[in-house]
């Protein structure tokens, strides 16, 4: 049996670029996308924190170090400059791989700053 579990995840990050007229894709920081496991060109689903949507596009490598989040073509519609979006990626994983299997993270503060990173999602008590 395979599971299909979150691989990555950028928690937070503020959109710097919506561009309408663009091919298509979310252009992403270079360095974030290293440190999370997308690869350039995966799916990814991204949920805009701001305004509620949800939409599936897929990763391109945004210049190294630049803090870029970059929504383009028709999702352009679904974001604007400074809401505020949770990336994630996921992937299907075999029962063995799930043994040692932890996603990887990346949460984000103010001016997409790297905040910190993290495998597991803490857990927040009421």
């Amino acid at each position: 049996m395979h599971a299909i579990m979150l691989k990555a995840k950028l928690h937070r990050a503020e959109v710097t670029h919506a561009v309408l007229d663009y091919e298509g894709s979310c252009a992403i920081d270079g360095e974030w996308l290293d440190l999370s496991g997308i690869r350039e060109y995966e799916q990814i689903q991204i949920y805009n924190v701001d305004n509620g949507e949800r939409f599936t596009t897929y990763a391109i490598r945004g210049e190294e170090g630049s803090r870029m989040i970059s929504v383009n073509g028709a999702a352009a519609h679904k974001a604007k400059v400074g809401d505020r979006v949770i990336i994630c990626a996921y992937a299907h994983y075999s029962e063995a791989e799930l043994l040692n299997f932890k996603p990887r993270m990346l949460y984000m503060a103010a001016g997409n700053e790297l905040s910190h990173t993290s495998n597991a999602i803490p857990v927040q008590l009421a």
